[in-house]
Order: structure tokens, then sequence, then C-alpha cells
């Protein structure tokens, strides 16, 4: 399939560049996949297409202020570092900018040498570079948490002044160069309201890096790879999900993170059960679907994996043509936008 099928017009004024006053204040677009029906409603009405005994699938995982701004040390020229993933013994997978002038060897300060990062070999990825972190006697998050910044999307150039407005109210586990938004429009209080009406909200973890948001640079949907991020099930989660299974209740996804976390482990194991690993899953049109039987989600980038991914689960149709109307109806897209749920 050709990834100009999943091109669409978007004007840039809908492009959402900060989070709404309140969390829960955004619009939420339901397509019904048995008729393709659109409603256009407010996020808080999500309540009223719950049922209970559903499993509520959320990924628990919190972003690292991993954008860190720091100077070579034999030139004192700016360079720019974004950590992705831990590789064991000090060394990580980054995107650096600028690429071409980082090469192997090259020392990078930040915070006047209270992290330093060796240049060592390249990635796959464009732009990408293993680095050797030192940090001396102090815990790596902690510094990190003093000198990086929110690894927001390229897209968005606003500044963020909460940081924790990227964050989930549920995000426990620190990993993700990127937010799972989908989550981002949840309130406690809409949780709580859930559970009082007999949902389980169950975590599972997949570390959002570039996996999920790496452009497609092929020009057929099949010959695109994807970056593999870590996921973990826990034992907890893995026996509700089976439980209702067996009852014949829903399981609902929160976000394309945590369908594909579910997705990838029902393929490997026949079923959703405890385990970590990677994943590196493509869930495209043709994929057939063993777990989740909704998905709340936001409004994604033309020709990306996670446009593609909602139109295996509902049609590249009926996909389409709901983005059509979003953008007649004047949402707001990407990662502050509005939701979509597909039920």
């Amino acid at each position: 399939m050709d990834v100009s099928h999943f091109d669409f017009h978007l004007p840039d004024e809908l492009i959402a560049q900060t989070p709404l006053k309140e969390r829960s204040g955004s619009r939420l677009m339901v397509l019904h996949r048995r008729d393709g029906r659109i409603e256009h409603r407010q996020f808080p009405d999500w309540l009223e297409y719950v049922r209970p005994g559903d499993v509520w699938v959320v990924n628990d995982t919190r972003v690292r202020p991993a954008r860190l701004i720091g100077i070579k040390e034999e030139t004192g020229a700016q360079v720019e570092l974004l950590l992705l993933n831990p590789l064991g013994e000090g060394r990580w997978e980054a995107l650096v900018k600028p690429a071409k002038r980082v090469k192997e060897g090259t020392v990078i300060s930040f915070g006047n040498g209270l992290l330093r990062a060796t240049a060592q070999e390249t990635t796959d990825v464009a732009g990408g570079r293993v680095f050797r972190l030192e940090h001396g006697e102090e815990d790596l998050e902690p510094l990190l948490s003093r000198l990086g910044e929110m690894p927001l999307p390229p897209y968005i150039r606003e500044r963020l002044d909460e940081p924790e407005r990227y964050q989930t109210v549920y995000s426990k586990e620190v990993g993700s160069a990127a937010a799972p938004t989908a989550g981002l429009h949840f309130t406690p209080q809409l949780l709580a309201e859930a559970k009082k009406r007999g949902v389980h909200i169950a975590p599972i973890t997949l570390h959002v890096g570039l996996g999920t948001f790496r452009p497609v640079t092929v020009e057929r949907v099949e010959d695109h790879r994807m970056h593999a991020e870590f996921f973990e099930v826990s034992e907890e989660t893995a026996r509700i999900i089976q439980k209702a299974q067996m009852s014949g209740n829903r399981v609902c996804a929160v976000g394309t993170t945590s369908v594909r976390t579910l997705e990838s482990v029902a393929r490997e194991h026949g079923e959703v059960v405890a385990c970590k690993g990677w994943t590196d899953i493509f869930i495209h049109p043709g994929f057939s679907f063993q777990v989740v039987d909704a998905l709340l989600t936001n409004f994604h980038l033309p020709r990306s994996t996670l446009l593609m991914l909602i139109s295996a689960f509902a049609t590249r149709e009926e996909v389409l043509k709901a983005y059509r109307e979003a953008v007649q109806e004047r949402y707001r897209f990407f990662s502050f936008g509005d939701a979509m749920l597909i039920v």
C-alpha cells in the first residue's frame, strides 16, 4: 500500500501549541466502527461510552527531561542531545544535532561538566549515535531533572510553562522521550468516576521513543521498519485483562502505545500475559487485532505510523473521512490537541 494513501490536508493553525487550561477541556470525536457514524462531544462525555466490566489500559510511562543543550569541549560549539534508550554500562542511544559535526570521540559537556557525553558509534537512525555518559557520584535521573528539558515534538514551537502538563496524571515509570498523549486528557476525578461505574483502569508501560514518532520515508507502507521500544505488562494487569476477556467484557486502549503493547504480547504468547521486552510491531491496515475492542487516541500526523494504526482499527476510508470532518469542525491536532474515541 502506498504511503500517500494516508495523506490529508491539515492547516497549520489547527496544530495545538499549548495545552488547554483544563486537562479535560478538550473536545471528543466519537467514531462508531459498526456504521461509520460520527459524534461531536466534549471529553468528559467519555464516561457515557464506558461499560461496567470494561478494562481501560493506560500507559504509565513518564517522560524523562532528556533534551540536553551542551557544548563540545574541544571547540565550545553548542550541541543538542536527546537521550532515547539506555544500553547499559553508561551507554545511551541518542539523537544529536548537528549530527555531522559530532564525530566518534567527541566529548560534550553539560552543566559545566556535571554531565559529560562521549560520542561512540552511529546507529541506523538519521542523527542517531551511541554516547557514554559520565556523571560522577550523582545519579543520572535527578541530574537530568536539573539539566534537561522536556523533549517536545518539533511541531510545538511554544514554550511549555508547566512541564507537568506533558505528563499524564498516572505517569509513574520514567523512561519516555515523548508523552503517550491520549492520556493527557484524564483527570483524577474522571478516572475515579469511571471506577465507580465498574471500570478497571489497568496500567502497562511502554517507553515512547523513535518507534512511535519516526517519520515514514519509504513509498510503500510495508517497507517501513519500526524502532524498538521497551514495554512491560504486570501480573495484575495481565490477570485483569484475561478475566475480562473470559467474561466477555471489553479491553479498551488509551493511546496507540497501549495498543502496540497489548497486541505485541498477544501475538507473541497467544494472550496477554505478564512479561517485558522490546517491541517493533508495526500495525497498519490488514492487521488482525486480538485484544483491543475500543481505542481512545489523539489526532495524528499525515502519513504517520499512528494514523496507519488507527486506520487498521477502523478503516482507512472511515478514519480519513473523520479527519476531514475534524478539520472542517476546527478540532485541535496532535499532542496538545483534542481526542478521538473509536468504538
